[in-house]
């Protein structure tokens, strides 16, 4: 006798080619965040087409969705897609793959719909990851209130079950001086650029206090309009990451220490402000991923171990912060591609994206499916989840 897995691998087999086709179309037409108005729509068409009931621009925001199947009343779990892309590199995350296979794992789920237990099955188009914190936006709009477990992909290297993910805060540094003439009077002049430069200097020396998970980095925005004047603007962004939230807002502190004792010693004015949403660190649950690799194993894909040396950041850290949530990594690139490279950007289109799509989507659906034929699960995870 046949089981709902096997259907449920059936149901991603005959659809390969069309989702491989919809992540191309991704591809192909890049779209940075919250500006994504052509990959949502083809992405709930496709789920309209499968069954599902679809809501577009959920929380205000235009290119996020919501698409939902339900079978009655249970638990209600998460499918994440993502689809935005990076500037002048395209889909160098890999954002293509991840969102196919979100809704691949929904289509397949709503192919087996008269076997599903009692629940409901959400698609969720979660817009701008890449800086923009579309996640939290839809966490502040109540998307993710009745929502029991969240799981979703991301592409890789290599199969790593988890990944831990730094919080990040991004601090915009605007400093005002006075211009003038930098030959004939330069002594009249308060120089907003050598506030820029003191504070670069101090945060390179401030890193080798900074605990080794932490991260603080920055680039200058402005830093005057000619070399024969005194900067009298001058501005730089800073992101700082830290695995826990206690240690990314002393992190923070330390950044704005090192920008006034710049303005000070320049004399220029400082206006310091965050930009876009903090990302709050990635809250691992061993009940869901271990569900995951279970699925996983029957495709022989081989786990490696985590990478503890490349750590980024998500707004999926935000998802699990309120409610269980997974994000395995999938190989979709040779091994050694990096991340948000040209490199990445290929392989994202080629055969190894194809392959990771495919697994990705049988081994989700068949998670949810784990999830809503055991209450007791969710009930585990959750308890997981509130005791860390």
């Amino acid at each position: 006798m046949r089981t709902v897995n096997d259907a449920l691998v059936d149901a991603v087999d005959r659809l390969a080619d069309a989702l491989e086709a919809l992540s191309h179309r991704i591809h192909d037409h890049p779209e940075l965040g919250y500006q994504e108005v052509r990959a949502a729509g083809w992405l709930t068409e496709f789920l309209a087409a499968q069954g599902f009931r679809v809501e577009r621009g959920v929380a205000g925001v235009e290119t996020a969705f919501r698409a939902t199947l339900e079978t009655g009343a249970g638990p209600t779990v998460a499918i994440l897609c993502e689809y935005d892309a990076l500037p002048g590199l395209g889909h160098a995350c890999g954002h293509n793959v991840i969102a196919a296979a979100g809704v691949g794992a929904g289509a397949a789920l709503a192919a087996v719909r008269e076997r599903l237990p009692r629940g409901r099955v959400l698609v969720l188009g979660t817009p701008a990851e890449e800086g923009g914190g579309g996640k939290v936006r839809l966490i502040e709009g109540g998307v993710f209130r009745d929502v029991d477990a969240a799981l979703m992909v991301h592409g890789w290297d290599r199969w790593v079950l988890h990944q831990d993910l730094l919080g990040v805060a991004r601090v915009r540094l605007e400093f005002s001086g006075r211009a003038a003439h930098a030959a004939a009077c330069p002594w009249e002049g308060v120089n907003a650029l050598d506030a820029v430069i003191q504070t670069f200097t101090a945060v390179a020396l401030l890193r080798q206090q900074v605990r080794p998970t932490a991260r603080i980095h920055g680039i200058v925005t402005d830093g005057g309009a000619a070399p024969n004047i005194i900067p009298e603007f001058a501005a730089a962004t800073f992101y700082v990451r830290a695995p826990r939230l206690d240690e990314l807002w002393e992190l923070e502190r330390r950044l704005l220490a090192c920008a006034e004792g710049a303005a000070r010693a320049t004399g220029a004015t400082l206006a310091a402000r965050r930009q876009d949403a903090v990302y709050e660190p990635f809250r691992r649950n061993d009940t869901l991923l271990g569900l995951f690799r279970e699925n996983l194993r029957r495709f022989g894909c081989p786990e490696s171990p985590p990478d503890t040396e490349h750590l980024g950041s998500s707004d999926i850290g935000n998802v699990s912060q309120v409610v269980p949530t997974i994000q395995p990594l999938v190989k979709i690139a040779p091994e050694g591609t990096p991340i948000h490279s040209r490199a990445f950007a290929e392989a994202a289109r080629g055969p190894l994206a194809r392959q990771g799509l495919l697994v990705a989507a049988k081994a989700l659906a068949m998670t949810a499916f784990d999830l809503l034929a055991d209450p007791g699960l969710v009930a585990k995870a959750r308890a997981e989840h509130e005791a860390r």
